[in-house]
C-alpha cells in the first residue's frame, strides 16, 4: 500500500494536482534531513503568500519518517535498545550523544510515538507516528522565525493536517478494479487447483483491454532477499529471508510527469476531482495514471529482456565465427560484471 514507499502518494498526487509533495525515494536519495524539508516547505508558503495565497495543500507519505536520515538513526538506536530490554522510560537515557539532542528536541507526542514497539518485520510503527503534525510545528516555528526577522510579511501560518487511513482504502471501487481483483482470484484458482505452492498471482500488461492481460504465477522466493541482523552483541550475522518493498523509481515517466509539473502545481491552484469510480460512466474504466503513462510494465520488460537473450544464443550458437564468439563473450562478461555491481547487497542491519 504505502509505508516506506511512495507509490500511492505519487498516484494521488497525478490525480490531484496538490500544491506540494514530498516523496520518501526523493528524500532518501537526496539524503534531505528534517530542517531541508522544513525549509522547502517554509519557501514554498513563502512564494505562495507572496502571490496574495495563503492556503495550499502538501501531500506526505505514511513512510516518510524512516527515510530522513537523522530520524532513521535515532529510530535504530531506539529499537537496539528496545531489544536489549531496556524500558521506554529509560531509553533516553541510554540514547549517543547526537541521538539524545535530537530526541530531546522533539514534541513530546513525538517521543511518545517513537517508543512505540517496533512492527514485525522490526521496523516503525509509521501509521502511528504523526509526521505530518511535526513538520507542521516546524514549519510554523520557522514561519514564526521569518515574520520575526522581517523576511516573512505574510498572514499567521496554520496548519490542518488529515490523515488518509481505511476511510481512503475503503472508497467504491471501479470497473478495472473489480476485473482487476476477479483476475487474480481466478488465477489464483488455478494455481491451487494445479497443486502449486509458495507463488503469488500475478497480471501483467494492465494497461490494455482486459481480454490482453498477461496472467502468470510468481515464486515468493525469487521476490525475496536475506536481511542480515546480529544475532548478539558483536557475535555472527543472522540471516532472515523477507520481501522488501519496491521503491518509486526516480527515473519512470510517472515521477518524471511530476517533477515537470511541479512548479505549476506549487504557485497555481489547479487541484483536480477525479469524481466517483463506479461500475458504469465516465470513472467506471480509470486506471493509474503512473500505470498508463509507462511505455512497458516490468514483466513487459522482462519478456523483452529474454527475447534479446534468445537472439544472442541462436547468433553465438556452435558453428559461429570466432570473432562473434569472441564479441559475444566479451559483451556479456562485462554486462554480467556491471550488473552485478548494480544489485543489491544483502543488506547489514542493526535489527
Amino acid at each position: 500500500m504505502g509505508r516506506k514507499t511512495s507509490h500511492v502518494t505519487l498516484e494521488c498526487a497525478l490525480q490531484s494536482h496538490p500544491n506540494m509533495v514530498v516523496l520518501s525515494e526523493e528524500v532518501a536519495s537526496s539524503k534531505l534531513t528534517l530542517f531541508d524539508i522544513t525549509k522547502r516547505i517554509c519557501d514554498a508558503v513563502q512564494a505562495r503568500a507572496e502571490k496574495d495565497k495563503y492556503h495550499g495543500v502538501i501531500l506526505l507519505p505514511e513512510g516518510l519518517v524512516e527515510s530522513i536520515p537523522e530520524v532513521y538513526a535515532l529510530l535504530q538506536e531506539i529499537h537496539v535498545l528496545m531489544k536489549k530490554g531496556v524500558s521506554a522510560d529509560g531509553i533516553s537515557t541510554q540514547l549517543s550523544p547526537w541521538a539524545s539532542a535530537l530526541y530531546q528536541s522533539l514534541p513530546p507526542f513525538i517521543k511518545k510515538q517513537l517508543l512505540l514497539s517496533p512492527d514485525s518485520d522490526e521496523s516503525a510503527q509509521l501509521s502511528q507516528i504523526e509526521t505530518e503534525k511535526l513538520l507542521a510545528q516546524l514549519v510554523e516555528a520557522e514561519m514564526d522565525a521569518r515574520s520575526k526577522s522581517g523576511k516573512y510579511k505574510g498572514k499567521k501560518f496554520n496548519s490542518i493536517c488529515h490523515f488518509f487511513g481505511y476511510q481512503a482504502r475503503g472508497s467504491l471501487p471501479s470497473k478495472f478494479d473489480c476485473d482487476y481483483a476477479y483476475v487474480l482470484g481466478h488465477v489464483s484458482y488455478h494455481l491451487v487447483s494445479a497443486g502449486v505452492n509458495g507463488y503469488m498471482a500475478t497480471v501483467t500488461n494492465l494497461r490494455n483491454d482486459v481480454m490482453k492481460w498477461r496472467c502468470g504465477g510468481a515464486p515468493l522466493t525469487a521476490m525475496m532477499t536475506v536481511q542480515r541482523s546480529l544475532c548478539g552483541p558483536g557475535t555472527c550475522l543472522l540471516g532472515k529471508p523477507s520481501i522488501h518493498p519496491v521503491e518509486v523509481n526516480l527515473k519512470s515517466k510517472a515521477y518524471g510527469a511530476l517533477v515537470r509539473d511541479a512548479e505549476k502545481f506549487l504557485m497555481n491552484d489547479l487541484y483536480s476531482n477525479p469524481g466517483p469510480h463506479q461500475y458504469k460512466g465516465p470513472g467506471s474504466c480509470s486506471k493509474a495514471i503512473s500505470l498508463t503513462v509507462e511505455d512497458q510494465d516490468y514483466m513487459g520488460r522482462v519478456e523483452e529482456l529474454q527475447a534479446f537473450l534468445e537472439k544472442v544464443k541462436k547468433i553465438a550458437k556452435p558453428g559461429c565465427s570466432e570473432e562473434v564468439l569472441k564479441a559475444a563473450l566479451s559483451t556479456m562478461a562485462s554486462l554480467v560484471d556491471i550488473l552485478s555491481l548494480m544489485s543489491p547487497a544483502p543488506k547489514a542491519s542493526l535489527l
